[in-house]
């Protein structure tokens, strides 16, 4: 590439990505938004009519599912999806993944992801960038850390994701825990060759015809800067990325440091509203706690009975029971929430094999299942409440509910918590059309957060 091309910003599309759930999806539009960058997340194919409807945008997202799914199902679903978003002509083309690499080589392997992708750009290497500051999430000589209320954990002894219900993390150096779900070549740029300038002539020596992927170190603004630089300028024909959202928060803040994008990134500040609605399907701790929150400041909470919602016999009552008595809270004008766990330590978490063993399904089937059921919980209390706001807590919820209510795109309305935006809804469906929807992952806010989205701004 040219020194003149390097010099300026160019125009069109600058990012085209697919979100390995829904809630990663959102945190990553978040990002580009509010740094400027017009971005549209697209809930199935973005096709050029559904584009049409967004012609200033010059990021494009697709949220999936796929941290759920196999690479069975990776490989028959991924190649039509980076294909789809290939043809919006971004020069950088991502897999985005959670900021806590949530993967294994049997569900949601970021591996196999990568085995798909890098044959879709032309780029001969295959840059990651998980680091996110903003997010509490950084990453030193290949090994992940993450803080929670203040103190940092490696990621392998994080009280949550140590303890994930589906993808436990044992190893917090990524080098060795990609290792395991891909044969390809993986490589490092390091802290000290981010801050020394070597940078650039790594990545030329690492670049080869094997398409090897190349970690790079973020810790702070500095390295967040250079992370992006390097991407943005050895980007060549197009390169693919299975990145955080640090990846946009890196090129956002490589753009700012060149005078191309506004110099304070900024969002809108949400209105208040009377009630939300909520569902949760979340194990976390940091959600659990915020549930807690809400019961101590007046929310009705509501718990779905696992057993009997994924019973054949009896699912469908207790989805009725659960809406039932959020409806009842929410005409009395006050808000709701329908939960399926309270942490990692809640029975129904311990024993969800058993669960769902006696359901007759497997381990992923009720996880599924569980999201369906919520989401239904969600569709009838729009048809029996008026509601202009709702939250759905969990990726593997928001995905359910967000396809279950009709909604073909999201854009953000406003900001929140850090990757966890108000989202405006698009919809064919004008009773759904504008509806503001917050999709939270199972890590972020605060205890407050529940107050935070109805009122539109921090309680505390």
């Amino acid at each position: 590439m040219s020194d003149s091309a390097q010099t300026a910003f160019p125009a069109g599309p600058l990012l085209a990505y697919y979100g390995d759930d829904f809630t990663g999806s959102t945190d990553a539009m978040e990002a580009m938004t509010a740094a400027g960058v017009p971005t549209v997340l697209c809930l199935d194919t973005p096709t050029p009519d559904l584009l049409a409807r967004f012609p200033e945008i010059r990021c494009v997202g697709l949220a999936g599912s796929s941290r759920g799914r196999d690479p069975a199902w990776m490989r028959d679903e991924l190649p039509a999806a980076f294909a789809s978003l290939a043809a919006f002509g971004a020069p950088i083309l991502q897999y985005k993944v959670c900021s806590t690499f949530d993967s294994s080589p049997e569900v949601g392997s970021i591996g196999a992801a990568i085995d798909i992708g890098v044959n879709v750009m032309r780029a001969r290497w295959s840059p990651m960038v998980i680091g996110a500051p903003r997010l509490k999430r950084y990453q030193m000589f290949g090994n992940l850390f993450a803080a929670v209320n203040g103190t940092g954990y490696r990621l392998d002894r994080h009280p949550t994701m140590s303890r994930h219900p589906v993808t436990p993390m044992d190893e917090a150096d990524l080098r060795v825990h990609l290792g395991r779900q891909t044969s390809r070549r993986i490589e490092l740029i390091d802290i000290l060759q981010l801050r020394d300038g070597s940078g650039t002539a790594r990545v030329d020596a690492l670049s080869a015809d094997d398409k090897p992927v190349v970690l790079i170190d973020v810790l702070d603004e500095e390295t967040l800067i250079e992370a992006g630089r390097l991407v943005w300028e050895r980007r060549g024909e197009g390169v693919f990325s299975a990145s955080s959202s640090g990846l946009q928060y890196a090129l956002a803040a490589y753009w700012r440091s060149r005078g191309w994008l506004p110099a304070t990134p900024s969002l809108p500040v949400a209105r208040p509203v009377e009630t939300i609605a909520a569902v949760s399907g979340s194990c976390s701790p940091v959600t659990a706690s915020q549930i807690a929150w809400a019961r101590a400041h007046g929310f009705h909470v509501e718990r779905l009975d696992l057993r009997r919602a994924l019973d054949s016999q009896s699912g469908g009552a207790e989805i009725e029971r659960a809406v039932g008595a959020a409806a009842d809270a929410l005409r009395r004008g006050v808000s709701s929430i329908v939960h399926s766990a309270e942490g990692p330590d809640d029975p129904d978490v311990i024993g969800f094999d058993a669960i769902a063993r006696d359901a007759g399904l497997t381990r992923q089937q009720a996880a599924r299942n569980v999201g369906g059921a919520l989401a239904e919980v969600m569709r009838r209390l729009l048809e029996r409440v008026p509601l202009s706001r709702v939250v759905v807590a969990g990726g593997d919820s928001s995905g359910e509910v967000a396809s279950t209510l009709g909604i073909d795109a999201l854009s953000v309305a406003a900001g929140l918590a850090p990757g966890a935006p108000l989202c405006r809804a698009w919809s064919k469906s004008a009773q759904r059309d504008g509806l503001e929807i917050v999709l939270k992952g199972g890590q972020i806010g605060g205890a407050s957060f529940f107050g935070l989205v109805k009122e539109g701004r921090d309680v505390e």
